[in-house]
């Protein structure tokens, strides 16, 4: 696993999804999940800051944990539905993902989900790389 949190602007895409103006600073945390060496998933998470002085503040410490520990853990936390896309290059986080294969795709799939505790929201974008098609 590979890890990195810091502060950064989201995606416009991201921000209408959060309900932030354009340009806000948010967390941005980002992993990239291995098997062995390969990476197999590029897990990028926007955090309004406001969230972070709010219900979301344990998440400023999180360091290496998994998020999902967190999310899972708490019967408080509510879900949104899955929305599910294809990213080819014009999108960032295919970019970003794209930057840790060798010979990256035409396109990405990728999943994200927002997640609220006390109307904070945070959301949570999962980019699948080639190498979970051959897991088994």
């Amino acid at each position: 696993m590979r890890l990195q949190q810091a502060p950064g602007r989201p995606n416009l895409d991201e921000c209408a999804t959060l309900g932030l103006f354009p340009g806000r600073l948010a967390v941005i945390r980002e992993v990239l999940l291995l098997n062995a060496d390969s990476p197999l998933v590029f897990a990028h998470s926007v955090i309004p800051l406001d969230s972070l002085i709010g219900p979301w503040a344990g998440l400023a410490g999180l360091g290496n944990r998994p998020l999902g520990a967190a999310l899972f853990t708490n019967p408080r936390i509510q879900r949104q539905a899955l929305e599910y896309q294809h990213l080819d290059r014009r999108h960032s986080l295919y970019r970003d993902a794209a930057r840790h294969l060798v010979a990256p795709p035409r396109t990405l799939w990728a999943r994200r989900s927002l997640f609220a505790l006390d109307a904070h929201p945070i959301l949570v974008t999962e980019v699948f790389l080639p190498a979970t098609l051959q897991l088994s």
